[in-house]
This record gives structure tokens, sequence and C-alpha cells, in this order.
């Protein structure tokens, strides 16, 4: 949740309206069918959150790549759901 609120305010500074709505909400079936969701969403998260900063980088904008930089834990995320996939 602090992520969101943290990239939220960011586009209203930029001018930008965040969204309310939240994405729908996948409910699995099975434990591995969950987590196989998980790593595929972790994954989807760290290439976004590069091209926002590599964006971000070419267009100066550095108090935005420092933002999505300082919320990278998404690499750890998807590191762990992977390994529990592994067992």
């Amino acid at each position: 949740m602090k992520h969101s609120e943290k990239i939220a305010e960011r586009l209203w500074y930029l001018g930008g309206k965040p969204t309310t709505q939240p994405a729908p909400i996948f409910i699995g079936g099975k434990l591995e069918e969950m987590i196989a969701f998980d790593v595929k969403a972790e994954l989807e998260a760290i290439n976004l959150y590069k091209e926002i900063m590599d964006l971000a980088a070419k267009e100066g904008d550095v108090a935005t790549k420092e933002i999505f930089e300082e919320i990278e834990e998404e690499e750890e995320h998807h590191d762990f759901f992977t390994s529990l996939l592994e067992k």
C-alpha cells in the first residue's frame, strides 16, 4: 500500500490522476496455481518499473526514477515465489 501511495502522489504532482480502481483479484484453486500467478505478477511489475525508470532517466525526472528504485523489492518477491515453486 505504501508503494501505491508514493506512486499516486507522484502522479498527482505530475498532473496525472491516479486510479482508485484496483485490478481484479485472482482467486486460484490450488496453491501452486496461486504462486505461479504471483511469479507472473511480480515479473510484470519488475518489467514495468524498469521501463518507468528508463523513461524517467531519459526525461531527466530524477525524483520519479528514485521512487521506483526504492520500491524495486519485487525482485525479492519474484525470487521468493519462484523458490516456492521449485520445492
